[in-house]
């Protein structure tokens, strides 16, 4: 497709990649949704979440995260695109806090902040060097996390 008719689709730059935006968190919230309602146990639905992430790093053609790449580009806080990823990462972190809470974790917040850390290296260093060691460690930090709780 014709970078003109992208732009016949939407006002400009920003609003394509906000919709690009959109599209990846709708998947991702689709897979983790489908991961809530088969696995019931936390602990298992945590651990299936870094595996999954770490399969994704792992996967043909990983670029990086789409949001961390996007918040990156665009910095200013106020524009649609940065609200885009902010909006991502805050139902993101409210999944895993709420699995850390009915797992009982003396501190689901922090929990929840460590996981998404975590998921961040894990998303850099997969697609800076060594894809499977950026999942093994997103995995063993997860189980680490679980152990403390």
């Amino acid at each position: 497709m014709a970078r003109a008719t992208f732009y016949r689709h939407f006002d400009g730059k920003d609003d394509l990649v906000r919709a690009y935006l959109q599209a990846a968190d709708l998947e991702i919230r689709e897979q983790v949704g489908a991961a809530e309602k088969a696995i019931s146990a936390p602990a298992d639905f945590l651990m299936a979440v870094a595996h999954g992430i770490g399969d994704e790093v792992c996967g043909t053609g990983f670029r990086g995260c789409p949001f961390i790449n996007a918040a990156a580009e665009y910095p200013d806080p106020e524009s649609v695109v940065h609200q885009a990823v902010l909006s991502h990462r805050r139902w993101f972190r409210e999944v895993l806090r709420k699995a850390f809470q009915r797992l009982g974790a003396a501190g689901p917040e922090q929990s929840a902040d460590s996981m998404v850390a975590l998921r961040d290296g894990a998303m850099v260093a997969g697609y800076l060097g060594d894809p499977r060691a950026a999942g093994a460690v997103l995995v063993h930090g997860t189980s680490a996390l679980l152990a403390a709780r």
